[in-house]
């Protein structure tokens, strides 16, 4: 059994490329044998306090029986087929929830496979819906410095120019309008003249732009950061004021992460187009969704094509939609205001590290803790601690965070915490 774990640890040390890790100095991966609730469990022996919800993605934790049920209920009858010319009730029973749940006008559905697809999806439906109202001159797109949509072309084109995952590609991509990234927190005061550059680069670019794209409140991958609601109550004004649709990607924030069901409602706006991943299924598959209004569809269903220009192999699986129907009832079922509530007083512990004189800034909100050092830490050194705590923690550059489950329990949080307080003092954990 050493042996064989030795072997293939090898092996996929030496074969398998793992999400921004290198290939020559690769990172340790740990091997999962089975996961249950908020625990992962390694093949040698440690039961680890899931921090991360796989990226953010299974919020009722893991092997849950209700969402298991639906699937194998699924898989009996079928688990896909072509959604080109045919449908299925897993489909419409999906896209009659999100219509529902989701901010008002937002009436039409495209299923895609993935969130970075779903961005590609919200993009090709902007650019199209004004070529067909016959403006093609409005084809770039406008967002924020430190924002993070995916790694697919279009998704990296939006992404942070300078910081973010993805300046190597610059000169093969889409080159966008960059607006300062919101500079007022969560919780400060508002001040006007937050919003000033943003409004002179509206009045200059409007009329070649298609639409502004935003992680409404939460700035995500790009650097966990925590804006002003009013700052996104202000580009939806700018978007009426000046034509430009505006596209919100509540991949990370839907579903209730920020303590409303999308972080759209702290600024109580309803964006032209939605984009929405991650948890949708509870994390058990892949699926994403892209909503927009009839306006859009019906614009881009008249035009030249006369349809839109997008059909994945896989929309519409039957078998992700059935998780993502049992995922959303279960968000109703487990109340997850109150989960949501009880998961942030907790967090409000990191605060303890305020102090530390390697930690920039802690904050929270929702359920997102994040402890931001002053500078990078060593991503296998500190994971290797966290282990020996006895939780799974993924940090990257200098933000140290967690995303648990909602179904997380006092004590796990309390488990995942106590980590973190204790494993930042470490001095071999800097990059």
């Amino acid at each position: 059994m050493i042996k064989k774990h030795t072997d293939d640890i090898q092996f996929d040390q030496q074969h398998i490329w793992h999400p921004y890790t290198s290939m020559t100095t690769p990172l340790p991966a740990y091997k999962v044998v089975k996961a249950k609730g908020v625990h992962i469990e390694l093949d040698s022996g440690e039961k680890l306090v899931d921090g991360m919800a796989s990226w953010w993605s299974v919020v009722h934790g893991y092997n849950h029986p209700v969402i298991n049920q639906a699937m194998h209920q699924q898989i009996d009858d079928f688990s896909h087929v072509m959604f080109g010319g045919l449908t299925h009730q897993p489909a419409i029973d999906l896209c009659r929830r999100l219509i529902k749940m989701t901010p008002e006008g937002l009436d039409k559905v495209f299923l895609a496979d993935s969130g970075s697809v779903s961005v590609e999806v919200a993009i090709k439906m902007a650019i199209q819906y004004w070529h067909s109202k016959k403006q093609q001159k409005k084809t770039r797109l406008m967002t924020v410095l430190g924002g993070y949509h995916g790694d697919t072309f279009a998704a990296m084109s939006v992404c942070d120019p300078v910081n973010g995952m993805h300046q190597l590609f610059q000169g093969f991509m889409a080159n966008g309008v960059f607006a300062p990234r919101p500079g007022i927190n969560f919780d400060e005061s508002w001040d006007d003249s937050a919003v000033t550059e943003l409004q002179n680069l509206f009045a200059a670019h409007h009329q070649e732009l298609a639409a502004f794209i935003i992680e409404p409140i939460v700035q995500g991958a790009g650097g966990m950061r925590f804006y002003h609601p009013e700052y996104l109550k202000q580009v939806r004004e700018l978007c009426d004021q000046y034509n430009v649709l505006l596209i919100a990607d509540e991949i990370a924030t839907g579903f209730g992460r920020t303590g409303k069901l999308f972080a759209c409602e702290h600024a109580n706006i309803s964006p032209d187009i939605l984009c929405l991943g991650k948890a949708l299924t509870g994390g058990y598959l892949t699926l994403a969704a892209t909503l927009c209004t009839t306006e859009i569809a019906e614009t881009i269903s008249s035009g030249e094509a006369g349809v839109f220009m997008h059909g994945p192999t896989f929309m519409g699986n039957p078998l992700a939609c059935s998780a993502a129907n049992a995922s959303l009832a279960l968000l109703e079922q487990n109340h997850w205001q109150s989960q949501i509530e009880s998961i942030e007083t907790s967090l409000q512990a990191l605060a303890d590290l305020q102090s530390h004189p390697q930690v920039e800034n802690v904050r929270v909100l929702g359920g997102i803790g994040v402890v931001e050092t002053v500078r990078p830490v060593n991503t296998a050194k500190i994971q290797a601690h966290f282990i020996k705590h006895g939780v799974w923690i993924r940090p990257f550059g200098k933000l140290v965070y967690v995303m648990p489950p909602y179904v997380i329990s006092n004590d796990e949080l309390q488990t995942l915490i106590e980590a973190i307080i204790n494993v930042i003092p470490n001095e071999d954990i800097w990059g």
